[in-house]
């Protein structure tokens, strides 16, 4: 027979001052807010993870392209001298950024394509895999932000972003072969 003990239990559960429960709520109602405004928008339907206000979006019918921020630069300056950009989000403190492109296609079981920017850093998201869109909570603590925002729902071409990167990439091999 166990005894019931007339101390009191050893787990405190600690209690949030007023104020940081209303701005968590807030937060995650403005990430409700642009998650709508990127559906209606901008036609990406992320949807919204409430214990951390990120706005998640499925790799699918939006395809992805993840690369150091340096080579994104110059990816982003071909792409762009030859048409509109695409959206592209940063990652300040990780130093990468995301081309989101058009829908994704099976180029990542390609084994050359992922040799060429494995070399450079850089991958084509999988089916399936997400990605999370910048939240206002998100853009203020510096996680994630638009380096190219959406213009309405286009998107570059999957293979456009990849033959960029390789061209962008190639001197860069050339480089490190030669040392």
């Amino acid at each position: 027979m166990t005894e019931l003990s007339d101390r009191p239990s050893s787990t405190v559960t600690p209690v949030r001052p007023p104020r940081a429960v209303a701005e968590e709520y807030t937060a995650i109602q403005d990430a409700f807010a642009r998650c709508r405004r990127y559906r209606k928008e901008h036609r990406l339907y992320g949807v919204v993870d409430a214990s951390l206000g990120r706005i998640m979006l499925e790799v699918g019918a939006v395809g992805a392209v993840v690369m150091p921020a340096s080579l994104g630069e110059h990816v982003r300056d071909l792409i762009g001298a030859r048409g509109p950009l695409g959206p592209i989000i940063a990652h300040p403190r990780s130093g990468r950024w995301t081309f989101l492109t058009g829908p994704t296609d099976n180029s990542y079981l390609d084994i050359a394509l992922f040799s060429d920017l494995f070399r450079v850093c850089a991958s084509v998201a999988q089916p399936g895999s997400r990605i999370v869109l910048p939240s206002p909570s998100d853009e203020h603590g510096g996680y994630r932000c638009w380096v190219a925002a959406p213009q309405r729902d286009y998107r570059p071409g999957l293979a456009e972003v990849v033959a960029a990167t390789r061209a962008c990439a190639a001197p860069a091999a050339k480089v490190s072969a030669a040392e």
